[in-house]
């Protein structure tokens, strides 16, 4: 329990300060709006060049607390932490399965074993990037959509990431980021994003599950209206795993707010350690 505080201090240590900095109440006037003049979360997807438009600020679904109690145990309310800024799966790509049901290789589970049992931190302890999934699973992220590109602003303090769309291909030999490489393409109005070249120095969650440089990650989302969008990712990465896996998600609309600049305290000092 004491490694998981650790662990939930690293993830949220930002997340006050940047709540507080969001750009509120500003009214977009390009959305449409019921007649006591709350977004209608309901309405259409806005389409761009045909296609549906991802602009926005979005939020993943958050977890429930009795959801985080149930699996991770009775005490973690004691601890304290406020958990409405992140989501299971940047706890644990594999929540709720158990650790003999993980498809890890026997060079993924000695390293998880090794993270475990020494205590290392996830590399935000380091004021380093999270990186995908959690980059897009911590407060909020902005999308920008433009003819050719995409661009992913995370409210954590994270790299911006650019989706290709232009028709490019993904690189062979990428060297490897924070944030790796993505393209992107439309197969109806579902977006398929391929990212590869992720450093494997990234964890791939808050428990320490590794990557290797190979991981290639695919997502796919689809805006179902204005206010939802249902998210796919799926993780290829046979160095450690034995097979592809991956989670579904759903992502909510913020209206009239934005993500501003976070940036991470470089002295900031955990006090549960």
């Amino acid at each position: 329990m004491l490694r998981l505080a650790s662990t939930l201090g690293l993830l949220l240590a930002g997340a006050v300060t940047c709540v507080d900095a969001q750009w509120l109440d500003y009214r977009d006037p390009r959305i449409p709006r019921t007649a006591d003049g709350k977004p209608n979360l309901a309405a259409a997807s806005p389409r761009l060049n045909g296609k549906p438009d991802l602009t926005g600020v979005w939020q993943t679904e958050r977890t429930p607390t009795d959801e985080f109690v149930r699996v991770l145990g009775p005490g973690l309310p004691q601890l304290q932490v406020d958990l409405a800024d992140i989501t299971k799966h940047v706890l644990n790509v594999f929540w709720g399965l158990k650790p003999e049901e993980e498809p890890l290789r026997p060079e993924g589970a000695a390293i998880l074993k090794q993270r475990l049992s020494s205590g290392e931190d996830f590399q935000s302890a380091q004021c380093l990037p999270t990186s995908l999934p959690a980059n897009i699973s911590v407060l909020a992220s902005k999308m920008i959509q433009a003819p050719g590109q995409i661009v992913v602003v995370p409210g954590n303090g994270d790299p911006p990431r650019q989706i290709y769309t232009d028709g490019r291909s993904l690189p062979k030999s990428p060297d490897p980021t924070w944030t790796g490489y993505s393209v992107g393409r439309w197969q109806g109005d579902t977006l398929v994003v391929e990212t590869v070249g992720i450093t494997s120095r990234a964890w791939l969650d808050g428990f320490g599950h590794p990557r290797s440089d190979a991981m290639r990650i695919t997502e796919r989302y689809r805006r179902r209206d204005l206010g939802h969008m249902d998210l796919e990712l799926s993780f290829d990465d046979p160095t450690y795993y034995t097979r592809p896996f991956g989670y579904k998600t759903t992502l909510a609309l913020l209206p009239d707010t934005d993500v501003l600049e976070y940036v991470c305290t470089e002295n900031w000092k955990n006090r549960g350690r």
